[in-house]
């Protein structure tokens, strides 16, 4: 097994170690251990003090935690200053914690989830279930492996990476797309649990979903779920009012 795939390996435990002093930071380390191997021989102290750097406190989502091993452990075989090394895993932190969380939990995951709901609904439950599990393994896998070449690549210049990349505009558009799919599942779900789905089911997931994607675009984050919980009551109360 090569090393870029143990440091992968490694990295899906990256929060087995979670602690508030450091955070993600002795998983960090543990997953860059295999990385480093190489250094050792070329410069034993900086390796040591690499080591260490790389096991200090360090916060972000784990999905993409990835990218900042792969940048750092770059910027240590590039010979950049310690402190400055230091300095790009702390940058790196809020900029992929806000990116992950808004690409992971309010986009894939959601998104997903009620699609697997909606399969149940239409009577594909053991099929719907095993595909959320496998589609989001896959999307996990493939981000983390995009993530950890795209650090090793860009080390110092990650900042630069991660802009030109497909992450920020896929974490601004699946969040519109996860509103419309849990959107869409939430009234299917329930009608179908009380009475079977119809055409008020049917009327009110659509609006749901339409006027759920439209303004969790224009709100985003303050379109808390409390809010759109009510918004979708509302708009399923109209609906059977108007009798559809």
């Amino acid at each position: 097994m090569t090393r870029q795939w143990r440091a992968l390996l490694r990295l899906y435990a990256i929060q087995g170690t979670w602690n508030y002093e450091r955070m993600l930071g002795v998983g960090m380390g543990y997953a860059a251990e295999p990385l480093l191997e190489d250094l050792k021989s070329v410069d034993p102290v900086r390796h040591s003090e690499a080591v260490a750097r790389s096991t200090e406190f360090f916060n972000c989502h784990p999905n993409l935690a990835g990218l900042a091993l792969g940048a750092t452990v770059r910027a240590e075989y590039d010979g950049v200053p310690g402190p400055q090394v230091a300095r790009l895993r702390t940058a790196l932190c809020s900029p992929l914690g806000a990116l992950g969380d808004q690409l992971f939990w309010a986009g894939f995951v959601p998104a997903l989830a009620g699609s697997a709901l909606i399969g149940i609904v239409l009577g594909a439950p053991g099929w719907a279930l095993l595909a959320f599990v496998v589609l989001y393994n896959a999307i996990r896998l493939g981000t983390g492996i995009w993530a950890l070449h795209t650090g090793t690549n860009a080390g110092m210049g990650i900042g630069a990476a991660i802009g030109a990349s497909w992450l920020p505009r896929a974490a601004a558009h699946v969040g519109p797309f996860a509103g419309f799919i849990v959107g869409a599942a939430v009234p299917m779900v329930a009608r179908w649990y009380l009475e079977g789905f119809g055409r008020a089911g049917a009327a009110g997931a659509l609006a749901v979903a339409l006027v759920g994607a439209a303004v969790g675009r224009w709100f985003g984050p303050s379109l808390s779920a409390v809010r759109f919980a009510v918004l979708a009551i509302g708009l399923l109360g109209f609906f059977r009012w108007v009798g559809l």
